[in-house]
């Protein structure tokens, strides 16, 4: 090694932008050591390595330290000493010095203030779940700021879906009265779709909705959570002043009592760093007016009505008028309300459920159904149908309980009276009765399993097909013996 007043000089003459071989012909060195200083001046010695006894147990040093980085060096020699380690406790603290993960340096950062009505950011917070009966639904708040005055708006809500950010939102604006020019957000899914460097890539749904308001986005980069750390600050004392020692039964009570709060809490208490409260800072803000005609942020989904006269949404069922079975209708859900539309006209409207498995339907619908099944009742085919047996008219109440198209299933009934006689299928109706095996599928497989058909001869057919359907009661036998005795007893 050469001596530090030589090292100097070569690192001179290299700011001096000597060549290197002019600094080797003036300090009489080779060019490969003056290379060598220039790409590093004071290089260390390199000693020999001594084996350790820590050499064979460093990997499971290193997975102890996963599981707990805060583990003392007592308790991992505890866990080493079973594995052959016979060293000592110096040695373990010594190298635990430099394996523990180091905790990262915060940096500094300069503190920057919005002007009045310029800025909001906004951040989600999980929150756990809340229960309805045996269903288990996640709680999620988002948390709104406007910047200069710190106001506060937060909404509760089981989804984080694109559809629940824009209505949160849209409700935020609504409650501080105007948007911002600009909205800081984090990169959830729903905000940056790609992002390399300082390009960025927004999501096309959030720019369509960000443009009705003419709202700039504004994206954090990847973990600087201070870019948004008045909002990121207002997620750990929502956790801390709000949420504890509450009971909370509803997705609207938990905001009923968030509202509360803010009102009386959160935006009236003396903010620390602008030394007001923000309801009082707010008063002096200026946002812009929100436009005349807002976007429907409902999540809208295109269902089928069921047979049952209802659509699935959710885990749930939401009924609508029988008349709309069979169609694709319209459903858009709020967090209060499931709406029904045919087109553009809204058939029903129901407070939506959060439970799962449930069937929610209006009284009025019920009443159409009750309705409709009178008058089916006085269908000529289907008096024929339940003057059969008892057993038939039990059967028919079950359809209808069932929701089978009632119709459809009387006359292949009859037709199947036809084939295997009326004490046949009284058999087998009796028999699906008990199994709750309700359609005609049920009794024809019956019929065909335990009884034979009879040898029928087809009447004539007719050219009018309606004479050819019609159906006359089967006569009672025993009101003509009924008749004869009568009549021998006036003769009498």
């Amino acid at each position: 090694m050469i001596d530090r007043q030589t090292v100097f000089e070569i690192l001179r003459l290299d700011h001096e932008g000597l060549s290197i071989q002019k600094i080797s012909d003036a300090l009489c060195l080779s060019r490969k050591t003056v290379a060598k200083y220039i790409d590093d001046p004071y290089p260390q010695r390199k000693s020999a390595k001594r084996a350790s006894k820590l050499d064979p147990f460093k990997e499971q040093i290193k997975q102890l330290l996963q599981t707990d980085p805060k583990a003392s060096a007592v308790v991992i020699k505890q866990r080493l000493e079973p594995l052959g380690f016979n060293g000592g406790i110096t040695i373990l603290k010594d190298y635990l010095g430099t394996a523990r993960p180091v905790p990262a340096k915060r940096t500094p950062y300069i503190r920057f203030e919005s002007a009045p009505g310029e800025q909001m950011q906004i951040d989600w917070g999980h929150f756990g779940s809340l229960s309805y009966g045996a269903t288990q639904r996640k709680l999620y708040a988002l948390a709104v700021i406007e910047c200069y005055s710190r106001m506060l708006y937060v909404e509760f809500t089981h989804s984080q879906k694109q559809e629940s950010l824009h209505q949160c939102l849209l409700n935020a604006f609504r409650f501080f009265g105007g948007s911002p020019k600009e909205l800081v957000f984090d990169n959830m899914p729903t905000a940056v779709i790609e992002r390399q460097g300082s390009l960025i890539r927004f999501n096309d749904t959030l720019l369509e909705f960000l443009t009705t308001f003419k709202i700039f986005p504004k994206a954090c980069n990847i973990r600087a959570p201070h870019e948004k750390g008045k909002v990121e600050r207002i997620i750990g004392y929502l956790r801390k002043n709000f949420f504890p020692l509450r009971i909370f039964t509803t997705l609207a009570d938990v905001q009923s009592q968030l509202r509360h709060w803010l009102d009386t809490v959160a935006n009236v208490r003396v903010q620390q760093t602008t030394g007001e409260p923000p309801s009082q800072r707010f008063a002096i803000v200026t946002l812009r007016p929100l436009p005349q005609l807002l976007p429907d942020c409902r999540e809208t989904k295109q269902l089928l009505v069921h047979k049952d006269f209802a659509v699935r949404f959710d885990g749930n069922c939401y009924t609508t008028a029988p008349w709309a079975i069979g169609k694709h209708i319209t459903l858009k859900a709020s967090q209060n309300t499931i709406s029904l539309y045919d087109q553009q006209k809204i058939i029903a409207i129901h407070t939506r459920c959060w439970k799962k498995n449930e069937r929610i339907e209006l009284p009025a619908h019920k009443e159409l159904v009750k309705k409709i099944k009178k008058k089916l009742w006085q269908d000529r085919q289907i008096a024929l149908f339940a003057s059969l047996a008892p057993q038939a008219r039990a059967y028919l109440n079950a359809l209808a309980d069932a929701n089978q198209p009632i119709k459809k299933n009387v006359l292949r009934l009859l037709a199947l009276k036809d084939e295997y006689g009326s004490h046949a299928l009284t058999y087998a109706i009796e028999k699906a009765l008990a199994y709750r095996a309700y359609g005609a599928d049920y009794i024809e497989n019956i019929l065909h399993q335990e009884m034979t058909p009879q040898r029928s001869h087809p009447p004539v057919k007719l050219k009018d097909d309606s004479l050819n359907n019609i159906r006359l009661s089967e006569p009672s036998l025993a009101d003509y013996d009924g008749l004869i005795l009568k009549r021998r007893k006036n003769n009498d």
